[in-house]
């Protein structure tokens, strides 16, 4: 007789799923294509659809092999398996399903010990970029680090670097000679030393099972089911170490958003997704389009973003479809710092408090880590709580790790009783009180316990008969795949680290142009997409209150010289108070709209403004001079310690070498070169453009 928690005591398996959802849910065993937009249930989707197959005899809930890209979206897919009946399959990391097969296969192909991962490879690379004559500054030494990091997850060698560098004309952090130098050291130190990156865990995992067929031939009679969620982020090295697994077979189910690729600088690529049903033209393609998680409000502003983007595939052109009741119109508002853009969000947020809004139900969302701190500061002078995403990791607390130990002790007791009951009592003894504290540190602390006894809750709701050693269990393997519960408190984040999370209530802020898109992504066609879809991850994020931001000026007293971001234009309802000023910074309809210096006609793409010329237009480069230029540009670089596109990207230094300014005002002329850059390489840029033209 099957138990009470099998999936085949669960009747109605399928109730409540969409009719899109189940005919994902029940698709033939693979290869099945999920095309899933923000907030239609995807993970509830594939869920329900690994039930239904160990349900249907299909494959043994053992067999299924589940991966994503976080921790956080691995342990909730284990989570809601659980719940489902299905403890047995695995959901994992692709970097944790490497670790653990790498462990196990180890002594089988090497031999002797495993080697250690390593936490921290600054000291390996500051060893590497030393041997190679460059210096060991912490900037330089992080890009170094990515540098290696994009070339693995890329499949490209030291000795293939310089090459594929220069074809994809990737802004490197030193000659790309010199980088391809220090990537040999690296390897050779850390190999000395017999320690693995995390990069390294896909690398020998895929090899070995390329490389040693008894093993493939074991695993692959372990594992005959394949999911693998997020598919627009898989990367070269992680599509190969797939392959590794399927080995031919096809028992696959991808899920995946292509407007949502946001790491393609890291080598990720939407093309295994799109090229899907080419590789395997009997797949089943199931569309997911009917969004649970937003307002029609939010739904409609997400899609005129995404909408306006360029380039996308016909096939991956989703559209959402808002599903729940009507809510608040997003909000826009600018402001003449970001001080004041601060503050005014921190009261914002005081007044959602106030109406009933949960604090960790509410988040601020920025472009890059260094915003915080405005943040921080609002937030802190009106007494909200917060928690800054990426910061100390929960299991790492004091309070956790004491608690932890106390629960691991108290499971080994023969007393018996309700889960619940059990942990509140042993946690009373290291610091939770009935009620909460006044606030402060001690106030995050009982927040943090009382966050264990939640998670308690919470497996006592999905497993019949939980006790004491098997959430000791639980927890212990959250900690170890670094799956923290929800604290309260406001969430702050780069968007970025927001991607697979969501809220009530979502503040996007600091939306003004070299922030948002990033400045190096300028005269980038292909960056600025990224940026866009970046945005518009930010949008999905809010499920009910939005609110869009932007200052004038970063401090207080200084020109308000900053206009807002690109993406706003369009967005803004005619009605609203800031949509004049929207309207007065778009580009001009008339006949003052950029054209070319060629032949005279409208520019509509930003590099063809970028370079003054359509691209249809000769190009008259002075290529001595653009060669001078990037290596004056390089030297720049090095000395100020920064990526060579901080100083000028190569379509703003194409631009210069083939319009040959000799003066500020034809220099200023040139997109993308402002009052900034012509005060702090205007002088240099002219002085080598004269030295050029005058020779």
């Amino acid at each position: 007789m099957a138990s009470a928690s099998s999936p085949k005591s669960r009747p109605g398996l399928l109730d409540g799923l969409d009719p899109e959802q189940r005919a994902a849910a029940c698709a033939p065993r693979g290869p099945v294509c999920v095309l899933a937009g923000a907030g239609t249930g995807k993970t509830r989707t594939i869920t329900h659809r690994i039930a239904h197959l160990v349900r249907s005899g299909h494959v043994a809930a053992g067999q299924v092999l589940a991966v994503t890209f976080t921790t956080r979206a691995a342990g909730e897919m284990r989570t809601r398996l659980r719940g489902l009946g299905v403890d047995a399959a695995q959901a994992l990391t692709f970097h944790a399903a490497a670790r653990r097969q790498l462990r196990y296969f180890w002594p089988q192909v090497v031999g002797d010990r495993p080697w250690e991962l390593l936490e921290n490879k600054f000291r390996y690379i500051s060893q590497a970029a030393n041997k190679a004559g460059l210096g060991t500054e912490t900037e330089l030494l992080r890009d170094l680090a990515s540098e290696i990091e994009w070339s693995k997850a890329s499949l490209v060698s030291p000795d293939d670097y310089p090459a594929v560098a220069a074809r994809t004309q990737r802004d490197t952090p030193a000659p790309a000679s010199q980088v391809a130098e220090v990537y040999r050291n690296y390897e050779k130190v850390k190999n000395a030393a017999q320690v693995l990156d995390f990069d390294d865990l896909l690398l020998h995992a895929t090899a070995v099972l390329e490389e040693h067929t008894v093993v493939a031939q074991e695993f692959r009679e372990r594992y005959r089911c394949f999911v693998v969620d997020e598919y627009q982020d898989v990367t070269p090295l992680q599509q190969r170490l797939l392959d590794a697994w399927l080995g031919g077979r096809d028992d696959l189910t991808v899920v995946g958003d292509a407007n949502q690729t946001i790491y393609s600088f890291g080598g990720a690529s939407p093309r295994p997704l799109l090229e899907f049903t080419r590789r395997f033209p009997e797949a089943t393609v199931v569309r997911l389009e009917r969004d649970y998680r937003s307002t029609p409000e939010v739904v409609a502003l997400a899609n005129q973003v995404i909408g306006a983007a360029r380039g996308r595939p016909a096939g991956s052109r989703l559209k959402l479809i808002g599903q729940r009741p009507s809510g608040p119109v997003p909000r826009f508002a600018e402001y003449d710092d970001e001080t004041a853009e601060a503050a005014a969000v921190a009261r914002r947020i005081r007044d959602l408090l106030d109406s009933g809004v949960t604090a960790s139900e509410i988040a601020v969302l920025y472009r890059v880590n260094a915003q915080s701190e405005a943040y921080e500061q609002a937030l802190a002078e009106l007494g909200i709580p917060y928690l800054v995403r990426g910061g100390e990791r929960f299991f790492a607390r004091a309070e956790v790790r004491q608690a932890m130990s106390a629960l691991r002790m108290a499971s080994t007791d023969a007393d018996t009783g309700e889960l619940v009951t059990r942990v509140r009592s042993v946690l009373a003894k290291v610091g939770l009180t009935d009620q909460p504290p006044a606030g402060g540190a001690a106030k995050e602390r009982w927040d943090a316990l009382l966050s264990i006894v939640e998670l308690a809750e919470e497996l006592a709701s999905t497993v019949d008969d939980a006790d004491l050693p098997r959430f000791v269990a639980e927890l212990e393997q959250r900690a170890t795949a670094q799956h923290p519960p929800t604290v309260e408190g406001i969430t702050l984040a780069s968007l970025h680290a927001a991607k697979g999370l969501e809220w009530d209530a979502v503040f996007l802020v600091g939306l003004a142009e070299g922030t948002m898109p990033i400045l190096h992504a300028d005269g980038d066609d292909a960056a600025i997409e990224e940026e866009r879809r970046l945005f518009y991850v930010g949008v999905t994020r809010a499920r009910e209150h939005l609110s869009l931001s932007w200052a004038l000026a970063r401090t207080s007293g200084n020109r308000r010289n900053r206009r807002r971001s690109r993406f706003l234009y369009g967005l803004i309802p005619e009605d609203h108070p800031a949509a004049r000023v929207a309207r007065s910074q778009q580009p001009k309809q008339s006949g003052n709209k950029a054209r070319c210096r060629v032949c005279g006609g409208p520019l509509p793409e930003t590099l063809d403004i970028k370079l003054g010329r359509c691209s249809r237009c000769p190009s008259n480069v002075d290529e001595q001079l653009l060669e001078k230029l990037k290596s004056w540009r390089g030297e720049r670089s090095r000395e100020l310690k920064v990526p060579a596109f901080v100083v000028f990207t190569d379509a703003t230094l194409v631009a210069i070498a083939e319009q040959r300014p000799t003066d500020d005002t034809a220099l200023c002329a040139i997109s993308g070169i402002g009052a900034t850059k012509l005060e702090r390489f205007g002088a240099e840029v002219l002085d080598v453009v004269r030295a050029s033209v005058g020779s």
